[in-house]
């Protein structure tokens, strides 16, 4: 049996109780949250967890009063490697920070991370206020923290790997860093950091046709992800990018990390 399928058969307070390993201890500091009831100063339960018995998913969740967007929000679930963990999703936001509307478009439908539509104005503005392509607010710089945490609970389960898709080029980057291999888009990884290079297709497209298009773009991580994210690779004529972005298949071996690096000594 698949290993979140079985910690899910085993009773609630104990799933729960191995679940809630998975969130930073300095969130309930920070936050008022008290580690052991999962309340607030008020009484009110702010970590959630949804991880139903037999399912084959777990999601971790923080909400706090009076914000729409999850604090943090952690999900895994099985793959059909019973030794493998897929890691879904991670989201860290920072209450304190604005709020770009990225999530929906003009009409206010749902842009699905800008993979069904995209509203450039929020776009624009969250571009400029420093965030990186799907974030509605800034983080709190807690990837590495989650992941150190995810890596202690599959070291827990004798799970031997984690994978995951990178939604975002900034995303793949950062799992680089922390030990990640590809599954899938090594090549197209490596072949955007060739294109992005002085002279590189992807280098002279850089050409201020679109706010995200800037020929400083070229040197960050940042930049790369947001002409990534605005369509620059359907524009290069190469058979490795005739969809365009897709997203790379990575995975981590447990205290085996052994990274493919694909920008050196990235600036972000």
């Amino acid at each position: 049996m698949t290993w979140i399928r079985r910690i899910n058969q085993i009773p609630r307070r104990e799933r729960e109780g191995f679940f809630r390993s998975l969130i930073p201890p300095l969130l309930y500091h920070h936050f008022g949250i008290d580690p052991i009831s999962l309340c607030d100063a008020k009484g009110e339960k702010r970590v959630r967890f949804f991880c139903p018995k037999g399912d084959r998913t777990c999601l971790v969740e923080i909400k706090l009063e009076g914000m729409e967007e999850p604090l943090f929000s952690i999900q895994l679930s099985d793959t059909i490697d019973f030794t493998q963990v897929n890691w879904d999703f991670l989201v860290v936001n920072d209450p304190g920070s604005p709020k770009f509307n990225t999530h929906i478009d003009a009409e206010g439908r749902d842009t699905l991370l800008g993979w069904a539509s995209r509203n450039l104005t929020e776009e624009e503005k969250a571009m400029d206020a420093g965030l990186f392509p799907g974030q509605v607010k800034k983080g709190l710089h807690l990837t590495r923290e989650a992941f150190r945490l995810l890596e202690h609970f599959c070291s827990t389960f004798d799970i031997k790997s984690i994978r995951l898709e990178a939604l975002f080029y900034h995303n793949a980057i950062t799992h680089e860093r922390h030990g990640f291999s590809y599954f899938s888009g090594y090549r197209e990884m490596k072949r955007i950091h060739e294109l992005f290079q002085p002279g590189g297709t992807l280098f002279n497209k850089l050409d201020n046709s679109t706010p995200f298009r800037k020929p400083e773009f070229a040197h960050t991580v940042r930049g790369r992800s947001w002409a990534i994210h605005d369509g620059i690779l359907e524009d290069v004529d190469e058979a490795l990018f005739d969809e365009g972005w897709v997203s790379p298949v990575m995975y981590y071996m447990i205290e085996k990390p052994r990274g493919m690096v694909t920008f050196p000594d990235p600036v972000y």
